[in-house]
């Protein structure tokens, strides 16, 4: 650890530090899990960010005459009207020079440790509670100015409308909500995806579940395109089940544009799997290792650097604990109660 705004040597005791994801991934280091190196900004680095800066008054001021509804079914345009204007502010700030001369160190030590003069990036979210998808990631980042400029932005994106619709909804203040930053080294990835050490239909625990695609992960997360699945046997590792796609779309770096599109996926990789036999043993070996290190199943985020050797290329960006089939059961006793009449919401939440 190198202070209260920047850290590089996590782990799960961290978690209200540097938020979830940053926490979980340097966990997984710690265990000798493949991690992109990185570092990460905790929650003070954007408190300190809002008040010095004057963000945090301006955002009240813009906030003042503002009704939050918490139901937001009538009307989203307020939501999105007041989102440009926060957004706007926030983004127009100078990160303050103590926490800029930080965050120039840590970048500058990254480039060191991966032989590259501007490292490319991806810069993430960390909120202290997993909320996927609420806050924005902003990838294929180099250079310090543009380090500092993704890191706001991804403080800003904690005044998107989703984000203030949810704290709406959760009666949580508007104004204010502290998240980390998780700057990793990009992984150029020639396939990524999510799996699950259990099957998420039926919950069945001895079983993992693959999901991917060509390209980069952030599509096969969103669910913007068709992905190739995977079922494995958690003991033998023997795949039990695949389906490949036709795939048609593939999220990836046009690097003469710098920015990342959708583009079309030639004829000849559309019907093949994104994955082969040995990749997916490899990534269900370590699904295996990560749900044992965290003691639950998991949801995990990987892909396969194109630049590196197998098995070095299988890395990790994200795990979380799973909740697709946690919640299906949750719903399932849910429902049962309320037939028996024997509903108690709170005692649910608390399992």
């Amino acid at each position: 650890m190198t202070g209260e705004w920047i850290f590089d040597e996590l782990g799960q005791e961290h978690k209200e530090i540097v938020g979830m994801k940053s926490a979980h991934l340097g966990e997984m280091r710690r265990a000798g899990i493949r991690v992109p190196p990185g570092f990460a900004l905790s929650l003070k680095a954007y408190e300190k960010f809002m008040k010095e800066t004057g963000a945090a008054e301006e955002v009240r001021r813009s906030l003042a005459a503002f009704t939050a509804d918490p139901n937001g079914h009538r009307d989203f345009s307020k939501y999105h009207e007041a989102s440009q204007v926060i957004r706007s502010a926030v983004e127009s700030k100078e990160m303050p020079k103590d926490l800029e001369a930080a965050i120039e160190r840590h970048y500058s030590d990254l480039c060191k440790k991966t032989g590259a003069r501007n490292v490319v990036v991806a810069t993430r979210s960390s909120g202290s509670a997993s909320h996927p998808g609420q806050y924005e990631t902003y990838l294929y980042v180099s250079g310090i100015s543009e380090v500092l400029k993704n890191i706001v932005k991804v403080w800003s994106s904690t005044f998107n409308e989703r984000s203030m619709i949810a704290r709406a909804r959760m009666g949580l203040p508007l104004e204010f909500d502290p998240i980390g930053v998780c700057v990793l080294k990009m992984v150029d990835a020639k396939a990524a995806g999510v799996m699950f050490t259990l099957n998420p239909v039926n919950g069945d625990p001895a079983k993992i579940a693959v999901g991917g695609n060509w390209g980069l992960g952030e599509a096969v997360v969103s669910g913007e395109v068709t992905n190739d699945h995977w079922l494995i046997d958690k003991v033998t590792l023997e795949i039990i089940d695949r389906r490949v796609a036709s795939k048609t779309k593939e999220y990836t770096f046009d690097p003469e544009n710098r920015v990342v599109i959708y583009k079309n996926i030639e004829a000849e990789r559309k019907t093949n799997p994104c994955l082969n036999d040995e990749e997916l043993s490899e990534l269900a070996r370590q699904a295996k290792r990560i749900e044992s290190h965290f003691g639950v199943p998991q949801d995990i985020e990987w892909a396969l650097d194109k630049d590196l050797p197998f098995p070095q290329n299988v890395l990790f960006v994200q795990a979380r604990r799973e909740t697709i089939w946690s919640k299906k059961q949750a719903q399932s006793v849910l429902e049962t109660k309320k037939q028996f009449g024997e509903y108690d919401v709170f005692s649910l939440v608390k399992k």
